[in-house]
């Protein structure tokens, strides 16, 4: 018998949306602190995409974009990373991860390793693109499916666990 999983659709008008995407981007806060204490770290575990992932399938694609955008903006404003210079980068990649998160939970109405696999591979698929067409660098632009293997593993595998978590 497969567990009952509770996805939700949240509305800009309604305080939830706000109060469960302030904690998604607390969580994307810590992660990516706790990362950086590993030599490339960032690059490897890619933790500021992880409560995105969450927060959208969870929640909707609402609460999604809200930790997407504010995410990498306040990590940047209190630590200095991601630098300026990858600051739309990983803008682009987190909105697009939102999207398609939000898009892939209302669509199936489950969470499936195959659904968040799916989601981790459009999203950094489409933004590679993106970063290819920003930076001209190709070998830049890979750099995620280069080193950030372990990262994109963890948010497929991680993400699974947490959203199969009852609540």
């Amino acid at each position: 018998m497969e567990k009952t999983i509770n996805l939700y659709t949240l509305s800009y008008r309604e305080v939830k949306t706000y109060w469960m995407a302030f904690l998604f981007v607390a969580g994307n806060i810590i992660l990516p602190q706790l990362c950086h204490l590993m030599t490339m770290g960032g690059p490897t575990w890619l933790p500021i995409y992880f409560f995105t992932l969450v927060g959208a399938y969870k929640y909707g694609w609402k609460v999604g974009l809200l930790t997407a955008l504010a995410s990498p903006l306040a990590n940047h404003l209190l630590f200095g990373m991601p630098a300026e210079a990858m600051l739309p980068i990983i803008l682009i990649k987190s909105t697009l991860l939102a999207l398609a998160a939000g898009w892939m939970a209302q669509r199936t109405q489950r969470v499936t390793l195959p659904s968040l696999l799916a989601v981790v591979l459009a999203y950094q698929v489409v933004g590679t693109l993106g970063e290819w067409a920003i930076t001209g660098s190709l070998h830049m632009a890979l750099q995620d499916f280069r080193m950030g293997y372990p990262g994109m593993a963890l948010q497929w595998i991680g993400g699974y666990l947490l959203l199969r978590v009852k609540g």
